[in-house]
Formats: C-alpha cells, sequence, structure tokens
C-alpha cells in the first residue's frame, strides 16, 4: 500500500486539489494531515451563530479554464450574468435565508456583480482609482492637479523597480501613490513600501495602472462580452451560497467517497529526509505522534515550519533563510448590525438598501483597521437574518504584537469605536460580535526573502516533495493558483518526471493578475 500512497499535508485548496486529482486521475491513494478541525485554510467559512463569514474574501474568478471547470464540476452555476443597473440575487424577494430555496440544489455557485471602493475622507472613491468627474470631485481642485501632474512625471521618467513603492510610483505616480497605496500597503505589511521587494506588485497587480484603468471604463461599451481585461476590473465573479469553504467541504466529501482520508488536528512536527528522499512524517495527532509514510509527499504547510522540521536534514543557510521567511498574521471582527451610518448613493439595487461593496478599503491613516467585508452582498445566505448588516473588520498583525494579544472582549471594542470614528456605524447598532485570529495568512516579501531562491532550489532537490499553495510556496497565490501548483504536481507525478519547474512556476506569466488586499485579502 505505502507504495501507492501519498502523504499530503494541508486541507486547503492546493492539498484538497491534489488529493481530488490524484484519485480521479491516478491509482495513488492520498492521506490529508490537516493540523485544524476543518478543511479549507484560509478559504473556509466560519460561522458564528448562524452567521457565516469569509476569512479575508475569496472570489472566484480565474482565466485558467481548468481550475473553472473543476469549480464548475464540483458546484453548478446558479443565475444569469448581472447586468449593469443590477446586482445578481440583490432584490429581497429572490433571497430568504432560512425560507424555501426556489433551487432543487443547495451546493450552488451565485453569480456575483464586484463592487469594491476605497473609503478616503469619508468619501467613497472607485477601486482601482479612476479619472472619473467623481474622483475629482473627491478629491477637491488641489489634490486633483497634484495627482495629474504626478502622473504625467511618472509616463515621463519611469523609476528603476527595486521596491514596491517605485512600483506604483510607475504605474499611478507618486501623489495618488502616496493617497491610495502607501498607507494602505503599510497597513497590510507592516512595512513601508520603499522597504518590500517589488516581487509582490509583479505577482499581485501585474498589467494593472491608471492607464489600463482608464482604458477600461473609455472601452468598456465597444468590448466583446468575453473580451479581456484586466483582473483587477473584473465586474462578476462566481461566489459559493454559503460561501468558499463550501466548495472545499464539497471537495472534501468527495476525496473520502472515493477512497481518500483526512486525518484532522494533525500538527505535522518532522519531515524525516535520507538520501534526498523524504521517507516519513511524524505528526502529533490529537497529542499522540504518529507516523506517516508513502512514495510522494506533497507540502502545503509554511516553508518556515517545513524547513524546521527536516533539522539537520537541511543545510545551515537554507535554515537560516527559511527561519528569517516573514509572514503577516490577520484578525477579523465579525459585527452584527442593524445598520449602516454610510448611504447606498449608487444606483445598485441591495437588500434594505446598503452600500453594494463586497470590500471597503479603509484608507483613513487615523484608524489600524484595514478593510470592511459586507457578508451581504457576497451572498445573502451569510446572514441568518436578513434584516441585519452582517460585516467583517479586517487588521494585518503579527503574531505576538499588540493587534494579536489584545482580549478578544477588548479588541471588539477597538474595532467598534474605530469603525464609528469614521462614520460607518453607530457602537449603540451592534448587536453581536466575535473574533478570529489567523496565523501565516500572509507570506511576505522582504526580510530573507531576497535569497528565497536557496531555499527553493534545495526543496527542489528533494525527489518525492512537492511544495504547493501559497505557503507551500511562499508564493502570494490566489485560490486558482493554488489549486494549479496542485494540478502541476499530480501532472508531473503521474507523468513519471521529477522535474518541480513547472510547478513552481505558477503564477509567474506576465498577463495575469488578481488584486487581494494588497491579499483575494
Amino acid at each position: 500500500m505505502a507504495d501507492k500512497q501519498v502523504i499530503i499535508i494541508g486541507a486547503g485548496p492546493a492539498g484538497l486539489t491534489a488529493a481530488y486529482k490524484l484519485l480521479k486521475e491516478t491509482d495513488f491513494v492520498p492521506v490529508i494531515l490537516e493540523e485544524e478541525s476543518f478543511v479549507g485554510g484560509i478559504s473556509r467559512t466560519a460561522e458564528y451563530k448562524g452567521n457565516r463569514m469569509d476569512i479575508g474574501g475569496h472570489r472566484f474568478f480565474t482565466k485558467n479554464e481548468e481550475v473553472n471547470a473543476l469549480w464548475r464540476e464540483l458546484m453548478p452555476i446558479q443565475g444569469e450574468p448581472a447586468r449593469d443597473d443590477k446586482v445578481i440575487g440583490y432584490e429581497e424577494k429572490e433571497f430568504v435565508p432560512g425560507g424555501p430555496d426556489p433551487e432543487k440544489e443547495d451546493r450552488v455557485m451565485l453569480i456575483r456583480r464586484r463592487v469594491s471602493r476605497i473609503f478616503f475622507l469619508k468619501k467613497f472613491f472607485d477601486y482601482p482609482i479612476s479619472l472619473k468627474g467623481s474622483t475629482f470631485k473627491n478629491m477637491g481642485f488641489k489634490r486633483t492637479m497634484q495627482a495629474g501632474f504626478g502622473y504625467i512625471g511618472s509616463a515621463v521618467h519611469k523609476r528603476e523597480e527595486d521596491s514596491l513603492a517605485n512600483f506604483y510610483i510607475n504605474r499611478f505616480g507618486k501623489p495618488l501613490y502616496e493617497m491610495f497605496f502607501e498607507d494602505y500597503t503599510t497597513k497590510v505589511w507592516g512595512r513601508n513600501p520603499r522597504d518590500i521587494s517589488a516581487d509582490w506588485g509583479a505577482q499581485r497587480v501585474k498589467g494593472l495602472s491608471l492607464t489600463k484603468a482608464v482604458w477600461n471604463v473609455v472601452s468598456k461599451p465597444f468590448r466583446k462580452k468575453n473580451g479581456a481585461t484586466e483582473t483587477s476590473l473584473i465586474e462578476q465573479y462566481f461566489y459559493p451560497k454559503k460561501g468558499p469553504g463550501q466548495l472545499y467541504e464539497v471537495m472534501a466529501d468527495e476525496v473520502r467517497k472515493m477512497g481518500g482520508r483526512i486525518i484532522f488536528n494533525a500538527k505535522v512536527t518532522g519531515i524525516r529526509v535520507e538520501d534526498g528522499r523524504v521517507v516519513e512524517v511524524v505528526a502529533d495527532v490529537n497529542g499522540e505522534k504518529q507516523s506517516f509514510t508513502g512514495c510522494e509527499y506533497f507540502s502545503t504547510m509554511p516553508i518556515k515550519d517545513l524547513v524546521a522540521g527536516m533539522g539537520d536534514a537541511a543545510p545551515q543557510k537554507v535554515q537560516e533563510i527559511a527561519s528569517g521567511l516573514p509572514y503577516r498574521d490577520f484578525v477579523t471582527v465579525g459585527l452584527l448590525v442593524d445598520k449602516l451610518k454610510i448611504k447606498n448613493e449608487t444606483k445598485l439595487k441591495t437588500v434594505g438598501n446598503i452600500v453594494p461593496d463586497c470590500w471597503i478599503y479603509i484608507q483613513d491613516r487615523e484608524v489600524k483597521l484595514g478593510r470592511l467585508q459586507i457578508f451581504n452582498n457576497w451572498s445573502p445566505y451569510l446572514v441568518s437574518d436578513p434584516s441585519k448588516v452582517w460585516i467583517g473588520l479586517e487588521y494585518f498583525c503579527n503574531e505576538g504584537d499588540e493587534l494579536w494579544e489584545m482580549e478578544e472582549g477588548e479588541f471588539i471594542r477597538f474595532a467598534k469605536g474605530e469603525l464609528a470614528s469614521i462614520g460607518v456605524i453607530d457602537e449603540a447598532d451592534v448587536r453581536d460580535a466575535v473574533r478570529i485570529r489567523v496565523k501565516k495568512a500572509y507570506p511576505a516579501y522582504f526580510d530573507t526573502y531576497s535569497e528565497f531562491d536557496t531555499v527553493k532550489e534545495f526543496l527542489s532537490g528533494i525527489d518525492n516533495l512537492w511544495c504547493i499553495g501559497r505557503n507551500g510556496q511562499h508564493k502570494y497565490n490566489n485560490m486558482d493558483h493554488s489549486m494549479l501548483t496542485a494540478m502541476e504536481a499530480v501532472r508531473t507525478v503521474q507523468s513519471g518526471e521529477r522535474d518541480k519547474k513547472a510547478v513552481w512556476e505558477v503564477n509567474t506569466e506576465k498577463e495575469y493578475h488578481e488584486e487581494k488586499s494588497g491579499k483575494n485579502a
């Protein structure tokens, strides 16, 4: 059995995809070791008193048809594409959570309309920033003139892209960079963009610039229905009815039906490497030390922990670089409120006439809050009571810092106060709240990351080890990219090849991009 058994570390998008593909397309049998008691990783759907939370926000959009086909295979699509004057599913009569479901299937993907804006100066701006009349009005004459001349300057004189700051300035000009990118990026990463590698921008915002954003608006009436557009500018996306975790729960069910195993509460503590091959993985399973062996090993665990688990099998230099790889941790606070103070002044229809945004990027320098999610607008089925507004306040921090260590009740009070201070809610309207913390949510591109190729070369040289997924490659991938790394790894294993190049090169092509928070945060 061991000659066909594959050990997979992690039941997130990449780990589950690897298991699913192995079972569907090969004769290998996967065993997944998952540290938590749930599947999906950061893409899970958390539940609190009947309300569901999307941890970080996950739009299902990809330019890769193989990933699209897998999503459709697991969860069919419900509804029709949205018209410009309509956000699919926002009419109250269409959605009655807890009531009769008009669809035969509960496991479906909804078609959603993307609305994300920036909240700055207590006003809404387009995201990505555009040159509409409303932008000029909200910025004021002085800021508008500064932005215009700054952009012209950036077009004439390009800076060397040796930092994320210069990457953004080349595309938007310095004034717009300082207004809409510098402070927010510092919130996300805890570092000024001057200290962050331009690799992050190259991976997360490929092809995006002010010119592209403006052209997207101007050319919209003339584009073909399926014409290409920068991924950051996509206007629609798929979304599982009960949040992103629903898709991974479906996938996990299918893995088990086909004979795969998922072992929960299994924290991998050791990876034994001999003669260039992994020969054993040791895990703490519900407090009991257990050993797992297979012919191939797929890892989605953070590379820092993977290398540490190998001990002296990893060269000293590799250990030093891996131990210094940085991550950004994440805290979200769910608030159930009677209403929002900010008004819907758009033409888009929403239940209760709340603002139509999925995400609101908070640029105010006086608060630590990074983004605000409105879960009602991701899917009305995330909210148990449609008369309430269910929102998520997103904070970026480091494990062990002041935000991370703050007691839950104190953190909730702090978060409510921040949101009230910028005029989004009245604290008296809050009916319930919960805090959720996520470790190593985002691999970061500074500190020892500049030497990462040394670690990658060492790991690629381990014959039967396949590093996949976001943390498995220390790459800020989206869900589709994470799944693609798994698909490429399975294909390579099935073919008998041992070259890891195709697996590591997923999401390095120039034409692809999907914005996050500066995350699909």
